[in-house]
């Protein structure tokens, strides 16, 4: 079988902070533009991400940024490091690409930043990639997630068409986290909060999922995101061409050590299969 070509490195979009906006006491906006956004191809899916890319303070990089050229010759601690988020909105005719970051304080490398960050300051990204977009096939939709899934959650609601049928479960901290959602659809959405122990994997299996069929979105830690798998497919028998599922953290991980374990566990995969 012929070898896959190796992926080449997507090229690094240099935009400018244009100013942040604190949506919730845990949540902060950085929108930011510049000349450089007309490098920026939108791919149609509402759970677009870009691959932040954050320097090593005090390292000198050779410009134009290149990262297949920086792994080449610097060694790996001086690599930037990388972070995935979900591009909240891009509006081409007002120039902003907007970026929504869960924070805690000191806590992180990403929340941090979008809590430090001051108008002019660079942004840095390669993408987008994604997977996800509410599909006409689908008799209704199943949105389900946390903070992290919040972004995609709402951009999915947007583009929703006019009377469709959602149900969407969201969990947060508590009320102060929740966020006014714009849809057309016809939309019920519950909010839950770890505060009162929310639960959606509860959620989800106590709901009536009636008659048709159902295309579901399920993104955020990847505890609950892995029972809901479980219970979508094999209880519910959700269609898996109209299920996107993904455990975007994990707790207690960074995510270096996320992708890392998220690697070796398909690896294990792989060669189970191949045995």
């Amino acid at each position: 079988m012929a070898e896959r070509p190796a992926r080449r490195p997507r090229p690094l979009i240099r935009l400018r902070v244009l100013r942040t906006e604190r949506l919730t006491p845990h949540m902060v906006r950085v929108v930011a533009g510049g000349e450089n956004l007309a490098q920026f191809t939108e791919n149609g899916f509402t759970d677009a991400y870009v691959k932040l890319c954050f320097p090593v303070p005090g390292v000198t990089y050779p410009e134009p940024m290149d990262l297949q050229r920086i792994r080449a010759e610097l060694p790996r601690e001086q690599w930037p490091r990388t972070r995935t988020y979900t591009v909240r909105y891009f509006d081409r005719k007002a120039g902003e690409f907007a970026i929504d970051f869960v924070v805690h304080g000191d806590e992180g490398l990403a929340g941090p930043w979008a809590l430090n960050v001051k108008p002019g300051d660079d942004l840095l990204f390669a993408g987008p990639g994604g997977a996800y977009a509410p599909g006409d096939e689908a008799d209704w939709h199943l949105l389900v997630g946390d903070e992290s899934a919040l972004p995609a959650i709402s951009a999915s609601l947007e583009r929703m068409p006019s009377g469709a049928r959602v149900r969407a479960f969201i969990l947060v901290g508590g009320p102060d986290e929740e966020l006014p959602l714009a849809t057309k659809a016809d939309a019920e959405i519950t909010w839950l909060h770890r505060s009162a122990g929310g639960d959606l994997v509860r959620a989800v299996r106590d709901l009536d999922f009636g008659d048709g069929v159902v295309q579901a979105f399920v993104h955020g830690e990847a505890d609950f995101v892995r029972e809901l798998r479980r219970h979508l497919l094999n209880e519910r028998g959700v269609r898996k061409d109209l299920l996107s599922i993904s455990g975007y953290w994990r707790r207690g991980k960074d995510e270096d050590g996320w992708q890392a374990e998220k690697a070796e566990e398909r690896a294990k995969e792989q060669a189970a299969a191949a045995s």
